[in-house]
């Protein structure tokens, strides 16, 4: 029979208050992280009498339980329990779940840290609104990258309308009541994938989903080993068949239409195609024709059109290899992704990027499946805004993403004019010097609103190699930060007596300058 026990007596809910939030530690082998994680719950602003931790030691040979039961013995709301290694961290979060006593539960794992105000903003979060889960803003430390970029709170969010469902790990806040109604458990014996049904589930229960996005709560760090389960090599195709049954669930879950298509949008990059990469051209040609027979069914039994125009060129012309069998043909796709890919622009505008067999007669692969037009978005930033006397200076970032970014020039436009001034671009960044006394080709801006918009040009190359047709991008500048109180007050333009004064809309904060002359 399993070994089971505590290095500490549990105190009976007699003796102490009921906490809010148990916290589920697992652990295996995770020594040198330990006690940074354990500290980061032992320094919660949440009173100690709300916190129970639970570590579940799950077979550790390296001294990881040792130093839980030394911690424990000197912090008496940490209880460790032991169990024999389980295969993956799904077991231990399940043993820690049967014991939980809080009103809420958060997985935290074991070489991950905590915000210190993390557990109150989300528990209080949680009581205000009456969440069933509570996304905490997750941070990327030590090389590790945040599955997503949760930039605004919202009490209720909808799983279709909101990033959410692209982050289905455990490390979030769940009311425990709503855990045990649906009987959610993590699957058991799995290093990688064993959290997607529990947080799949999850959302598509529960009756509010909230996001905290303005406080830093969850630290997802890099191994200085590189030993983090999401980098370990796994048995491909028994992963993939079980992201089988995944989507088959998501499939009973959903019916049919957009929205199972935006879910599955998200498994199809995440699960079935991100093998197709490195561990896929590690295999032999007889491994990859075992990766590829155990993907072919998942592609050919959920792949939409709508999923299809949904996932970038790299992705779709692996999905469209493996739908038809072109095994050559996805390894030489795969391949030249371990280098920059050329992007071509035709001259009615189309930008294909430019992966093996792109117009080949002999390959049978779409243009569809290269396109990538749709996938070419401005990304921009306006990092500063202020008046230095009459002239307005504004610096940012530009690019065009697959492109050459070649030109950024300033537009200013009102009802009937419009002016377009020069900028100083290089490396990504720009600036721009705006007076209004002189903007409208030399002569002063008219009256009135003006509105102030990024034009960022770009190229792509031909087949020759050559400079291909410019594509153009516009885009309204928002301010990243609030311009100042000085910044947005009125000013006089000498040597006329009009006045000029930032302006920014509402709601979505685009920048304007508001001319006026005087009555």
């Amino acid at each position: 029979m399993p070994r089971d026990t505590e290095d500490n007596p549990r105190t009976t809910p007699m003796t102490r208050t009921a906490p809010a939030v148990s916290v589920i530690v697992p652990v295996h082998n995770t020594l040198p992280y330990l006690d940074r994680c354990l500290e980061s719950v032992f320094a919660q602003t949440l009173h100690p009498d709300r916190i129970e931790i639970i570590a579940v030691d799950d077979g550790s040979t390296d001294g990881s339980a040792d130093r839980l039961a030394d911690t424990a013995r000197r912090n008496p709301r940490l209880t460790v329990v032991h169990q024999p290694p389980s295969g993956g961290p799904g077991k231990p979060r399940n043993t820690g779940l049967a014991r939980a006593t809080g009103d809420y539960v958060f997985f935290l794992d074991s070489d991950d840290r905590l915000g210190p105000e993390a557990l109150d903003r989300l528990t209080r979060m949680a009581q205000t609104h009456g969440s069933d889960v509570v996304y905490g803003r997750i941070v990327g430390a030590d090389g590790r990258a945040a599955p997503v970029d949760l930039r605004t709170t919202n009490p209720a969010v909808s799983v279709f309308d909101s990033p959410v469902y692209w982050s289905l790990a455990a490390y979030k806040l769940f009311r425990r009541a709503f855990l045990e109604t649906h009987h959610l458990r993590f699957v058991e014996g799995r290093l990688l994938g064993e959290d997607l049904p529990f947080g799949i589930a999850a959302l598509l229960r529960a009756r509010t989903v909230s996001v905290l996005a303005d406080y830093d709560c969850y630290y997802l760090h890099g191994r200085a080993d590189d030993s983090n389960a999401s980098r370990q090599d796994v048995d491909w195709p028994d992963y993939l068949h079980c992201i089988g049954g995944v989507l088959d669930t998501v499939a009973a879950e959903v019916p049919p239409g957009p929205d199972r298509d935006k879910l599955m949008t998200r498994h199809f990059h995440g699960e079935i195609l991100m093998p197709f990469g490195p561990a896929y051209l590690a295999r032999t040609p007889a491994e990859r024709r075992r990766m590829t027979a155990a993907a072919r069914p998942l592609v050919r039994r959920h792949l939409t059109d709508r999923i299809r125009a949904a996932l970038p060129p790299r992705l779709r012309l692996r999905a469209h290899c493996l739908d038809a069998g072109l095994d050559d043909a996805l390894t030489a796709v795969v391949r030249a992704d371990t280098g920059p890919v050329p992007t071509q622009v035709d001259p009615d505008g189309r930008i294909h990027a430019r992966y093996p067999y792109f117009r080949d007669p002999h390959h049978p692969l779409p243009d569809a499946a290269y396109d990538l037009t749709d996938r070419v978005v401005l990304r921009q930033r306006l990092t500063g805004c202020h008046w230095t006397g009459t002239v307005l200076q504004l610096t940012g970032t530009a690019a065009l993403p697959h492109l050459d970014t070649t030109a950024v020039t300033l537009v200013l436009h009102r009802a009937g004019a419009t002016h377009r001034l020069p900028v100083h671009y290089a490396d990504g960044h720009w600036r721009a010097a705006l007076a209004p006394a002189t903007a409208a080709g030399g002569a002063p801006l008219g009256d009135g609103l003006w509105g102030l918009k990024i034009d960022v040009t770009g190229h792509g190359t031909t087949t020759d190699g050559d400079r291909g047709p410019a594509v153009h991008r516009v885009a309204w500048l928002v301010p990243e930060t609030t311009p100042s109180a000085a910044d947005l007050a009125p000013r006089p333009l000498p040597p006329g007596p009009a006045t000029a004064a930032l302006f920014l809309s509402d709601p979505h904060g685009h920048l304007h300058l508001r001319l006026t002359a005087p009555e």
